[in-house]
């Protein structure tokens, strides 16, 4: 973990333990305890939207191999989400892992990042959709003007920056980043691939070959996005994700004795959402993720206990899923590191 992540954790980590204890730890405590064994249906429940963003990753996917599978996706999905949710990696640490596990499956590396970095835009696009779809529907049920331009700035410059992001795929980014990276490095990295190379044989630098690679994973996103039909599939069933996600919160709240309106849980999770998008450089946005609940709370008349109640008991599916996401993930990792060095020493042999 590096010194900024570091940071960022600490200062999640003191605010989420300051609003518990604000509230009252027993208060708290007392009112997920009475959810039960309500939070295994929770963590099952929330196989739907896992399973609707899986499939997000598919559609863009190549269908005619094993690594293209609906499958491989669900797997690349459940470890990627229990890296984002458990590890302080932040919201890329999630997406590296996919594409890695893709790799390991039998994808190109550009294949598999191009999938990846698509899927994972469609799904920031249609987050944003989503938080104003909650915005608008919790609007025509209820009184919110007192909130509702804050949230919609908010929301339309983190869609700003999304559709950003999109420009810059189009452009090249990956390449781009690396040949910065060249130009700041290459003459180092020249000079320490000197005694590697064959007299009279040029050989290309560290940077100079991730520079190509880069340039072939721009490549595959150009041609996913000329693709128009997945890419669309691709944010549609982000989107119904999303929506799914709902019925998460609805349940989580009647477990815990505090049932509300399906427009309301739809702005607790849409909103809600957003928020931790938002705080996305905080490990596991700890403490943004309570506090946004809070926030939201009064409009859908819950109770503070109840708020951070229902917070925690998303942290609770999230270890209940997570930890065998991981323990699957270090196996899968060992595997592949066997395989890889059974081939090695063939090669050697041969």
């Amino acid at each position: 973990m590096n010194r900024a992540a570091f940071i960022l954790l600490s200062v999640g980590a003191a605010l989420f333990v300051g609003l518990l204890a604000w509230q009252g730890f027993g208060a708290v405590t007392t009112t997920l305890m009475s959810a039960g064994w309500g939070l295994a249906v929770v963590a099952a429940f929330h196989l739907v939207p896992l399973a609707l963003d899986a499939g997000a990753i598919a559609v863009l996917l190549d269908r005619k191999t094993r690594h293209g599978s609906f499958c491989s996706a669900l797997k690349a999905r459940w470890t990627g989400e229990s890296v984002n949710s458990l590890l302080p990696a932040g919201q890329i640490g999630g997406p590296v892992l996919m594409v890695r596990y893709l790799s390991h499956r039998g994808a190109r590396m550009r294949d598999a990042a191009a999938a990846i970095t698509v899927s994972t835009t469609t799904q920031a696009l249609s987050q944003m959709l989503f938080a104003l779809l909650g915005i608008a529907v919790f609007g025509a049920n209820g009184d919110m003007s007192e909130y509702r331009t804050p949230i919609i700035a908010v929301t339309g410059v983190l869609g700003a920056c999304v559709l950003a992001f999109c420009v810059l795929q189009r452009r090249g980014m990956f390449g781009r980043m690396m040949r910065i990276g060249q130009k700041l490095f290459g003459k180092r990295d020249a000079t320490d691939d000197t005694d590697a190379t064959e007299p009279g044989a040029e050989k290309p630098g560290r940077w100079a070959g991730l520079a190509l690679r880069a340039d072939a994973v721009d490549s595959a996103i150009r041609e996913l996005y000329r693709d128009r039909k997945k890419v669309a599939a691709s944010f549609c069933l982000n989107l119904l994700g999303w929506i799914a996600g709902t019925g998460e919160v609805w349940l989580i709240l009647y477990f815990l004795g505090h049932p509300v309106n399906w427009h309301e849980a739809l702005l607790l999770e849409s909103v809600g959402q957003a928020i931790r998008g938002a705080a996305f450089a905080i490990p596991g946005s700890l403490g943004a993720q309570e506090g946004g609940y809070l926030l939201l709370a009064p409009l859908v008349g819950l109770p503070p206990d109840a708020a951070l109640a229902l917070s925690l008991a998303k942290r609770v599916r999230e270890l209940v899923l997570g930890i065998p996401g991981l323990v699957y993930l270090h196996f899968s990792e060992r595997k592949f590191q066997r395989r890889r060095a059974a081939h090695a020493l063939s090669a050697d042999r041969g």
